[in-house]
């Protein structure tokens, strides 16, 4: 950095005139040190279980449209069973949701949603589901 040219104004405040380029630079060292925190307290929360992890393949299945509760499902080793029961629906039901043959209540999304220990909007993976939420 080079240096800083400092003056008082009439009213008493003192101002610092710094270069285009050591103004960037600093930007840049604010950036990398906001991103240095972000991913500290992503490490963080990850070690004490409150973040986690999704390998590609499960992110990629639902990028490709592929429903996220039965990502989701997958990704948990849960079977359709076992997710239904924690949901309090039947087997069949979970089955027309995950193919999208009937959308489900919020009620039951969120219970779904509680079972598989994600939030709601984790559901609502594509865009236009979101833009149906969001419209709801």
């Amino acid at each position: 950095m080079t240096i800083a040219s400092s003056f008082t104004t009439p009213n008493g405040e003192e101002m610092i005139v710094l270069s285009r380029k050591d103004y960037e630079t600093l930007i840049q060292r604010i950036e990398d040190l906001e991103d240095s925190l972000s991913i500290a307290d992503f490490e963080r929360k990850l070690a004490a279980g409150e973040e986690e992890l999704v390998p590609a393949e499960y992110v990629n299945r639902m990028s490709e449209g592929e429903s996220p509760i039965r990502v989701w499902r997958d990704f948990r080793g849960m079977s359709a069973k076992d997710l239904a029961a924690a949901a309090g629906i039947s087997t069949a039901f979970l089955s027309e949701i995950e193919t999208g043959k009937k959308d489900g209540s919020i009620a039951t999304l969120k219970a779904i949603a509680d079972a598989l220990k994600i939030d709601l909007d984790d559901l609502y993976w594509r865009q236009e589901d979101r833009k149906v939420a969001d419209n709801a």
